[in-house]
């Protein structure tokens, strides 16, 4: 895949490992510049200073920073693009990465249904704390990393925090949900800059054998387990849309669409609906008016 060629500022969240790690660590080696973003600090340090001695050894022009924070609180979201912006004053690519999979219900200290908060409050907030420097880009970009797994479920607006109703809490159902929620995002924000400098596109990176879902108990971390061992792709080729969508110039003017195997994919009716991307716009705009 081609480079811009132009080196660029690019903001990966998720990065401390899996496909956001192999994300950074190959647009840093195209020469870009790339902020990682993780919530151990330990572990995003280790992996910044692991990228930077891959870019000296190979005597690559990229450079890598890291920055610390649990995107699952908005509070931390804000402080984050609050130090970037005072830190580095630009951002040309944004590529929301980090999101999990929980077995069962979390409620953040916020309120918020742990999965919900992470794989959706997450990506809205920090693009829309971000939009004044994407906007000042010439071509900005907000890369979003959904999934297949949006496949087979509708979004419940009456129970987005996942937490009404007779049954019981479905981890799985949750992350699908927020996989979806990822694409109608995707599909309002490219409507509402429709007319800039700024593109936005998501994807599904394929099932990738990674860490993703180790740390749930019971049956769930087990069966992720054997279920990569079996059937997964490798991190490298679960980055390679990311990567794509970050930096080919082909797709520097495509916007609000999804993508697979770096190329365009239809998602599914419930994706697709402009109606319900409205909505969830409107909704998640509400839920977030406390934390400006």
């Amino acid at each position: 895949m081609n480079s811009t060629h132009h080196p660029r500022k690019i903001l990966v969240t998720g990065a401390s490992d899996g496909i956001g790690k192999v994300t950074a660590r190959e647009l840093a080696a195209r020469g870009h510049h790339v902020v990682i973003v993780g919530r151990n600090a330990g572990k995003t340090q280790n992996a910044a200073t692991e990228m930077r001695d891959a870019i000296r050894t190979s005597n690559g022009p990229g450079t890598i920073d890291f920055m610390i924070a649990d995107l699952a609180r908005p509070t931390e979201v804000k402080n984050l693009a609050r130090q970037y912006t005072d830190r580095f004053g630009q951002l040309d690519v944004l590529v929301n990465n980090a999101g999990a999979f929980f077995a069962g219900f979390i409620k953040t200290p916020d309120g918020f249904e742990q999965t919900f908060a992470l794989n959706h409050l997450n990506y809205f907030y920090l693009t829309e704390l971000m939009m004044p420097l994407l906007a000042r880009s010439n071509a900005g970009r907000v890369v979003n990393v959904a999934s297949e797994a949006h496949r087979g479920c509708d979004l419940d607006f009456d129970n987005l925090n996942g937490e009404k109703g007779a049954t019981a809490y479905n981890g799985w159902r949750a992350y699908q949900r927020s996989k979806l929620a990822n694409i109608l995002f995707t599909r309002e924000l490219a409507r509402r800059v429709a007319g800039t400098s700024v593109t936005a596109n998501s994807l599904h990176p394929g099932f990738v054998a990674s860490k993703f879902g180790h740390n749930n108990g019971g049956v769930w971390g087990p069966l992720v387990k054997f279920s990569q061992m079996v059937f997964a792709i490798n991190e490298d080729r679960g980055a390679a849309t990311s990567i794509f969508l970050a930096d080919d110039p082909s797709v520097a003017t495509v916007s609000g669409k999804y993508f697979d195997k770096c190329k365009e994919r239809a998602p599914t009716a419930a994706a697709s609906n402009d109606d319900a991307a409205r909505k969830l716009w409107d909704v998640t705009d509400k839920l977030l008016d406390r934390f400006r």
